[in-house]
């Protein structure tokens, strides 16, 4: 499966904040990355530049690289409504993504290895592809053989924010995908309309 194995803190501080992490290191250093940091002289962006940055952004929010991140946006474009908030609800479907949401996972890179390890099931069967795309009612949980497996109960819970989208049932570690999300409710930094602009022309 491919996926980004780079530097975390190194493009965390090339867009000002902590897409890969919990940005403890930005504390330390904010300053883009490069010898010259922020003393260097650095032009405004152009409009093609800013774009282009914003779909860097989302693409390492969400680990999905160039090709599958443009087949979700062409998914996007053909469905009805708006075709950046379509992107937006697509990728937070996505069942790595849905798996970290519900906590089950501390981050998205150790949720795509919870389901690469077909550790997770989708009512009731085992999935383990991580771009799944997740429909209104279905029903996530751990496979009962890893339930009692220190390494993955020790990270269940550490990070389980509410969203309005999701249900999470901790007595019987069970997660329902109730529906898309609004854009509204996705905490994501993310300026979708510039991706829309980039891919439209």
């Amino acid at each position: 499966m491919a996926r980004y194995k780079g530097p975390k803190t190194k493009i965390s501080r090339r867009f000002g904040e902590p897409i890969l992490g919990n940005g403890k290191w930005m504390d330390k250093n904010s300053n883009p990355p490069g010898m010259h940091g922020d003393k260097k002289k650095r032009k405004s962006l152009g409009e093609y530049a800013l774009q282009l940055r914003e779909k860097q952004k989302a693409k390492y929010t969400y680990g999905i690289l160039e090709k599958q991140f443009r087949k979700t946006f062409e998914e996007a474009s053909r469905r009805g409504g708006v075709t950046g908030e379509n992107l937006i609800k697509l990728c937070e479907a996505r069942l790595d993504n849905t798996v970290y949401r519900l906590g089950i996972a501390p981050s998205r890179p150790a949720a795509r290895q919870l389901i690469s390890h077909k550790h997770i099931e989708v009512n009731g069967d085992v999935v383990n592809i991580p771009s799944y795309q997740m429909k209104a009612g279905d029903v996530i949980t751990i496979k009962e053989a890893s339930k009692n497996r220190p390494s993955i109960t020790s990270m269940v819970g550490t990070k389980n924010p509410k969203f309005n989208w999701l249900d999470w049932n901790e007595t019987e570690m069970k997660g329902t995908f109730i529906t898309y999300p609004e854009r509204e409710s996705v905490p994501e930094n993310i300026k979708e309309q510039l991706i829309v602009e980039l891919y439209s022309k």
